[in-house]
Parts: C-alpha cells; structure tokens; sequence
C-alpha cells in the first residue's frame, strides 16, 4: 500500500509527540514517586522510553518508516531512501510533534504548557556523549535494517534504553528531541543555550555513522528507502 507524503507526516507527527510524552511525561513522574533518589527517577524514564519507542515504531513504521528524528531522516536521504524533497516535510512534522509531545507531557501533569529549562547539560563530555549515542543509534539501524528488518523497534528501543545509561548526556541521539526538551523544566529537560551542541553532536555522530557503513556495506542505498521499517510511499 502506498502512502501519501500527507499521511507520512502525520505518523511522523503523531509518533514523535508520543515519544515526547513519554520522554517528558515518565521523567516527571519518576521524579515525583522517586523521593528525591535520581536513579530511580533516571531508571523510570529510561524504561518507559525503551518500550514506547517499540511499540511506535510497530505502529507506525510501515506507515512512515518511523524517523521520529531528523537526524535518521537526513541520514536515510543522503543513502538515497527518501528524495531530499520530502525530507524538509518529515522534519518539520518531527519539530511540531515533539513540542506538541511536551506541551501534552505538561498539560497531562499540571504545569506550564513551555517552560524553559535550566538543567544545565553544556561541555565537552556532553557533547561526546551525543556524538556516541547518535553514532550508536545510527549503527544499530543501518546494520539491523540490512539483514533483519524485523528486529529493528527491539534493537533501537534495546539501544536507547542502554545508553540512557552508559552515556552522560543520557542519550538524546535527536535534533528534535532536544529541542522540544529545552521548553521543559522538568527532569528531562536540557537548557536552550545548550541545545545546540548537542545537535551538532547528533548531526556528526549521525553523519560519520552513515558513512562507515556505506564503506562497510556499499550496497546500502538498496536498504535505505526501508529504514527504519519497510514502508510504502506515494514516490515508490
């Protein structure tokens, strides 16, 4: 079945404002049942993340592909898997529905609508950190997407829930992730001024990601246009 670029952006749309709510959402609340031990909070937030991250991609992979992120669709566009002409649609749809994912987040909990956070995430290892998480992320789908197109919403929710923890920056690995958290004082917010080493970071990590694996894997354009799961498009 083929999809029309509309309808791609509404699962885009949709799908990133789920990812946000259950980002913002599940860090608000283990914060508030944790008592003050940030672990607990941290372990929250990364469980719920891991398995919404599943199941939206089940959801609306065959639909859109799943990028919930800019950085894989202008990495899935560079390897020739969507035309740069869509990719500016699937973004914008990506921004709008992770702000839309957080102002849900706060409404849901009683607060502002957008507030600007102050967790200062800013420095050298923060900036690594995102290098390495979306570095990683890029990996997991381009080599999953090659050989087992059917593992990959466990293999990216599996990845993610893992660098939660074993990267300080605990693992945004998303352009718009990013800056829909910087309008969040919450737990998993990140301040504006902050925002945009991080994504530079992402955009390397992503970069150098894609171009390691056209390098290992030359017939990689072939796979792109079913990244992250195979889908239909109105340009197929």
């Amino acid at each position: 079945m083929k999809f029309t670029l509309f309808a791609r952006m509404t699962a885009e749309f949709v799908g990133t404002a789920f990812l946000l709510m259950a980002v913002v959402g599940s860090g608000i609340m283990g914060e508030r049942l944790s008592g003050g031990n940030l672990a607990i909070a941290l372990l929250a937030n990364t469980l719920a993340t891991g398995a919404a991250l599943v199941a939206l991609i089940l959801t609306f992979g065959p639909v859109s592909g799943a990028h919930f992120n800019p950085a894989v669709s202008l990495a899935d566009a560079s390897r020739r898997g969507m035309p740069w002409r869509e990719t500016p649609a699937y973004i914008i749809a990506q921004l709008l529905g992770a702000y839309t994912g957080v102002m849900s987040a706060h409404a849901m909990f009683s607060l502002p609508l957008v507030s600007a956070s102050r967790h200062n995430r800013s420095g050298t290892a923060q900036w690594f950190s995102e290098f390495i998480a979306t570095f990683g992320l890029l990996s997991v789908i381009w080599g999953c997407s090659r050989l087992r197109t059917s593992v990959v919403p466990f293999a990216v929710g599996a990845y993610i829930t893992a660098a939660y923890w074993f990267t300080a920056s605990t693992s945004f690995a998303n352009p718009a992730v990013t800056l829909a958290r910087a309008a969040s004082d919450t737990f998993s917010g990140i301040r504006p001024a902050d925002a945009p080493g991080f994504i530079a970071a992402q955009l390397i990590g992503a970069a150098a990601a894609t171009a390691l694996f056209s390098w290992l894997v030359p017939s990689l354009p072939a796979v792109a246009r079913d990244v992250l799961v195979p889908h239909a498009s109105e340009s197929s």
